[in-house]
């Protein structure tokens, strides 16, 4: 189960074509939901509109919870194995600038949480600490065996 479905899942979101598809891989999320109530907001691969030109305001996944005050921006990626733990600094990094802005304009607590795993499927030390601010139940072992067999899949598509 992805992050954008555990969350559906959590806040009873209307997504009657969960229930439908048990290949998790197949799931297109909508680009914008809405929990019954108004409590949680996800957007997905949605553009934040900011009073100030930023030039990375695009993250993977946005989770707000209107109930508790706070954002979670989640930048997924699958990088090269020396690179995993450069790459989770360069995201945090990378939305900084937007962080500040989400506080500012939403009045709410924000973070950037990092999701990467190498191709071979090694994680960081801080890996777990991440996925666990994430909302859900994610193993560890299934994000690795997912990593790995996107990996296989594309080399197979390459080199046949």
């Amino acid at each position: 189960m992805n992050i954008s479905q555990a969350k559906l899942r959590s806040e009873k979101f209307d997504d009657d074509d969960d229930d439908n598809n048990n290949n998790n891989n197949e799931h297109v999320p909508k680009s914008v939901e809405t929990s019954q109530g108004g409590k949680v907001t996800i957007l997905w691969n949605q553009q934040v509109q900011t009073d100030r030109t930023i030039p990375n305001n695009k993250p993977d996944i946005i989770i707000r919870v209107n109930a508790k005050g706070t954002c979670m921006l989640i930048d997924v990626a699958i990088s090269g194995d020396r690179n995993a733990i450069k790459k989770e600094a360069e995201k945090i990094l990378k939305y900084k600038n937007l962080t500040v802005e989400i506080k500012r304009m939403w009045n709410v607590k924000t973070k950037v949480i990092p999701v990467i795993i190498a191709v071979t499927g090694t994680v960081s030390k801080s890996f777990r600490k991440y996925v666990s601010n994430t909302p859900g139940n994610h193993e560890v072992k299934e994000l690795q065996k997912t990593a790995i067999l996107g990996t296989a899949h594309i080399l197979r598509k390459v080199l046949m």
